[in-house]
């Protein structure tokens, strides 16, 4: 590949469901893909292929509470693209009850190297205090990547899923977290990403407006309100965001790059049998290579 990709896969994952990002397959591939498989792991050669697609991606709903589910993943994943080797790096189980997920994030470690990460409010020098957690029912989890062959070189992935019922206080308080990201670690090239329930009944047009992170011009929504991010038919919504900030950040990103990936569409799934794979669509976007690296490619 020529550019980085990163996105945001969106399942819940336990030992017996898998998590989906996107993966560049024509519907011959999946049919050749249907004929060597059987009804019950589909969903997981689907997964497989998606998760190929992209350099970097971030997976929520995490549930496994015996750990096995994502070693599983990595290991099939280096067994079906045996032409990167993917690792991946996870935060602990959070949640504030019994109801527990982790945030994970799957990377080719031949493309990307993961500098430092933290689980907020662990950012030392900033601004996050342990009464911010009170805010966010799963504390954002903050990943530093080197990215030697796009020309943003160093950047940093905020992972988030918010509560419904508290979508617009939760990415209000993000622009607390950005703000301690950017004392921690001198950067501002920052991507915040996931699915922060960030449309319909969950905000409102007037509250939204009040919201730190959409009001500051200074950060740029990539996916937009007219977005629909989500499998069912019925629905229309963009819960699924990518937020950017920093001017290097913003222009290394290829233009329209940013987008949800429709697998259903693209593998021809019927509703039923995406729904099998996940709720959501992946959202992605593309980094631009320097020029060396896309001339040595292009020879």
């Amino acid at each position: 590949w020529n550019r980085v990709r990163f996105g945001t896969p969106l399942s819940c994952l336990s030992p017996s469901t898998l998590p989906v990002c996107s993966q560049y397959t024509t519907g011959q591939d999946i049919q050749e893909t249907a004929l060597h498989s059987t009804r019950a792991d589909l969903p997981e050669k689907l997964a497989q292929r998606i998760l190929a697609r992209c350099d970097l991606c971030l997976i929520q709903e995490v549930r496994d509470a015996k750990g096995e589910a994502i070693p599983t993943l990595v290991k099939d994943l280096n067994s079906f693209d045996k032409s990167h080797a993917y690792s991946y790096v996870e935060s602990k189980r959070l949640g504030k009850k019994t109801y527990k997920e982790q945030y994970v994030y799957i990377y080719k470690k031949d493309v990307l190297q993961v500098r430092e990460h933290c689980q907020y409010p662990e950012l030392e020098g900033g601004e996050g205090t342990n009464n911010d957690t009170e805010v966010f029912s799963r504390e954002p989890f903050i990943v530093r990547f080197h990215s030697p062959t796009t020309l943003v070189k160093d950047f940093v992935l905020v992972g988030q899923h918010t509560c419904p019922k508290t979508a617009m206080k939760e990415i209000d308080e993000l622009y607390t977290v950005f703000n301690g990201i950017c004392k921690k670690w001198k950067t501002e090239n920052v991507v915040i990403l996931g699915d922060l329930n960030a449309a319909c009944s969950y905000i409102t047009i007037k509250g939204f407006r009040a919201v730190r992170l959409r009001s500051d011009p200074k950060f740029r929504w990539l996916i937009g309100d007219e977005q629909d991010t989500t499998v069912r038919q019925k629905t229309h919504c963009a819960y699924d965001r990518i937020v950017i900030h920093g001017r290097e950040m913003i222009s290394g990103i290829v233009p329209d790059s940013a987008k949800p990936f429709n697998f259903k569409e693209e593998f021809h799934l019927t509703e039923e049998e995406a729904l099998e794979v996940s709720d959501h669509f992946p959202v992605e976007v593309d980094l631009k290579p320097i020029h060396r690296y896309l001339l040595r490619h292009e020879l």
